[in-house]
């Protein structure tokens, strides 16, 4: 498991000095959790211990928005002062996605239709 967490963590570190250095406006870590679908997707998947781990920290997910929880809390006044840009951030992020997915779904539902292969 400690090599598990540790092969997460690098993947992080490296994503975050990449977003850094290159003065990226993506989060390290999403830049780290991309790297690790590469290298994992030329693996052919992850093996049994990163598997394991990562099963492990799913099942423990909400702890991680404990956190976020905490700050939505001590930032309370800024959040009622902001309200409507919040408000339209998640509407029109929720359709985005919502269309993203469903062109997805068309996309393959299509491929799978006509037999092509991904």
């Amino acid at each position: 498991m400690i090599a598990a967490l540790t092969q997460l963590l690098i993947f992080q570190l490296i994503g975050e000095v990449i977003a850094r250095g290159l003065d990226l406006p993506v989060p390290g870590p999403v830049i780290g959790m991309a790297l690790l679908f590469a290298v994992l997707a030329l693996r052919n998947g992850p093996g049994e211990s990163l598997q394991t781990t990562s099963q492990t920290l799913l099942s423990h997910l909400s702890l991680l928005f404990v956190p976020a929880g905490v700050g939505i809390v001590v930032h309370l006044s800024r959040v009622a002062d902001e309200w409507l840009a919040l408000l339209a951030a998640l509407v029109v992020s929720t359709f985005v996605s919502m269309a993203v997915t469903a062109l997805v779904m068309k996309a393959l539902a299509h491929k799978a239709a006509t037999g092509e292969k991904a």
